[in-house]
């Protein structure tokens, strides 16, 4: 198994007044409060369904919660702030009162959504658009000081695929990453994961790409994010349905643990908490 003994990435955040030791790889179960995300199995469209997601993950071992009310798959319709925030808010205000040590991260990349979110009890925000936008969010996250992903994409979930060309795309990506830090470190955003947002404004062979080099953006010292669970780029490759891509998932998803990944965002929890627990042991 590949080792980091070059670059000393940067092992804990801080999830509000927890710090959250990132050194084992740590699991994140996607709650998705929309009627139309890609995979229909993830969609919770009432509290009591979201609510019985979140226990069931949390008992499967997820450290973290990512609840998204706002659809980020290729073509989604866009939705407004207020329809973004009544679809989210019940939720996390729900969660908060039962379950006051779950760790929740917000999938928005709105500034308003973020802040009344981290106001009502969530630690962490996960911005598909790197704060690309709003231009208010990485000054909101500043101000917040909460835990902020940054991913990277082009354009927006309308208009992503028309634009996935790269002449090197790990390089264009790193150096994604490097500016939009660097401006985070400026504003004073003390804990920032990366997301190369596999998928996202990329044809399948620019995500293998970035996974096949994963490892490479350890240069940053960063803790990286994989999100790959059921995506196109392992159903698309096997000939199913995102039904179907639960074991390509855990495949793609040992790979990501091998080059450095600190983070698996996925559907199924039980299985990447089984998956890291394996992989641990063969270090």
């Amino acid at each position: 198994m590949a080792k980091d003994t070059f670059f000393q990435k940067k092992a804990t955040i801080n999830a509000g007044g927890r710090l959250i030791d990132l050194s084992s790889p740590r699991v994140m179960g996607i709650i998705n409060l929309t009627p139309d995300s890609f995979f229909a199995g993830s969609r919770k469209q009432s509290i009591e369904a979201a609510m019985a997601q979140a226990v069931e993950m949390l008992a499967e071992g997820a450290t973290f919660l990512d609840l998204g009310a706002y659809s980020s798959r290729p073509g989604a319709d866009d939705v407004s702030v207020l329809e973004e925030t009544d679809r989210l808010m019940p939720v996390v205000q729900a969660i908060v009162s039962e379950y006051p040590d779950a760790i929740l991260s917000i999938d928005t990349f709105r500034s308003k959504v973020a802040e009344v979110a981290i106001k009502a009890g969530a630690h962490m925000i996960n911005d598909i658009s790197g704060g690309q936008l709003d231009e208010d969010m990485f000054a909101t996250v500043a101000r917040l000081q909460v835990p902020y992903i940054l991913m990277h994409m082009k354009g927006n979930p309308r208009t992503m695929n028309k634009i996935a060309e790269y002449e090197d795309v790990f390089a264009e990506v790193y150096d994604y990453f490097s500016e939009r830090y660097h401006q985070l470190k400026m504003l004073g955003v003390h804990d920032v994961i990366i997301d190369p947002g596999f998928g996202f404004a990329k044809k399948r062979e620019h995500s293998y790409a970035l996974m096949s080099r994963l490892q490479d953006f350890n240069v940053l010292q960063l803790p990286i994010l994989a999100g790959v669970s059921r995506k196109t780029m392992i159903y698309g490759l096997l000939g199913v349905t995102a039904d179907e891509a639960l074991n390509g998932t855990t495949a793609l998803n040992t790979i990501a643990l091998t080059k450095g990944a600190n983070i698996l965002r996925v559907h199924d929890v039980k299985e990447a908490v089984e998956t890291v627990k394996i992989w641990e042991m063969c270090k």
